[in-house]
């Protein structure tokens, strides 16, 4: 730092960014190093009903009998694929749609309240006719997720490029610049912070999307894990299950957020 020749005070001030940040990351493992540690106390004195509600120490037991048996990454991998499939196609053809919708006012006010009404329908009541339409494979868990999260997709960021600066646009039309230039040169760029919180969002969706797919038809995944527990009263199995889903949906959050930061710099 003093070799850039920066201020003190602007130093001092770098200084308690920094501090600012590891206090944040240590806040975040001592909580959660403190929510796993009162759950195994409570469990294990019998506060709670481990029967019920499982351990820390249980669910490492049952992901070391998962890892065992050669089933765990077999699940882990499904459900991941099925996921990333579904978010990647949810955001390109919701960022393509809402590209039509901006650049057409007509098509986007004739289509608004059907989309509208799309986003409010319960998903999960369209299952049987997802089955019926695609089938019970792999593909109806996917198409299921993309139902979950394009619409919402299709909003977050129909929102971020109406949010651009009018009279920047009334500059560019002023100067000649037609709608594909207009986008390209000001919309996307301007664009872009919504375009993250996209992202982050479609990763909650995605995942809640997935699991709900694998809740009605699958035969393998964390989904298919959870509904087996539950009905065979397997609860450690259920709680590992979402306990994997919990650390895998906070890491692909974690890669979103490392790409916002690389995209800000």
């Amino acid at each position: 730092m003093k070799n850039l020749n920066f201020s003190r005070e602007h130093i001092a001030y770098l200084k308690k960014q920094r501090n600012k940040k590891i206090i944040i990351h240590v806040s975040r493992v001592l909580i959660l190093a403190a929510l796993l540690g009162f759950w195994e106390l409570f469990a294990q004195l019998k506060v709670i009903d481990p029967f019920i509600t499982s351990s820390p120490s249980r669910v490492a037991i049952t992901i070391g009998d998962l890892y065992k048996n050669g089933t765990l990454f077999y699940h882990i991998g499904i459900t991941l694929a099925e996921t990333l499939a579904g978010f990647v196609i949810a955001v390109a053809v919701g960022y393509a749609i809402a590209v039509v919708l901006w650049a057409s006012d007509t098509v986007h006010k004739v289509l608004e309240p059907y989309i509208v009404v799309l986003n409010s329908l319960p998903k999960i009541a369209l299952g049987p006719l997802i089955i019926i339409w695609i089938g019970t494979g792999y593909d109806a868990i996917i198409f299921m997720t993309v139902l979950v999260a394009i619409i919402v997709c299709i909003m977050n960021m129909l929102s971020g490029f109406l949010a651009v600066d009018k009279t920047k646009i009334l500059l560019m039309k002023s100067m000649g610049a037609n709608k594909f230039t207009t986008l390209r040169k000001l919309i996307i760029p301007a664009s872009l912070p919504a375009l993250m919180n996209t992202l982050k969002v479609a990763v909650g969706l995605a995942w809640i999307g997935s699991i709900m797919g694998e809740y009605i038809v699958s035969k393998a995944g964390l989904g298919y894990l959870i509904v087996y527990g539950g009905q065979v009263f397997k609860l450690d199995l259920v709680m590992t299950a979402t306990f994997i889903l919990c650390i895998l949906a906070g890491g692909m959050y974690g890669i979103i957020t490392l790409i916002e930061k690389i995209v800000n710099k």
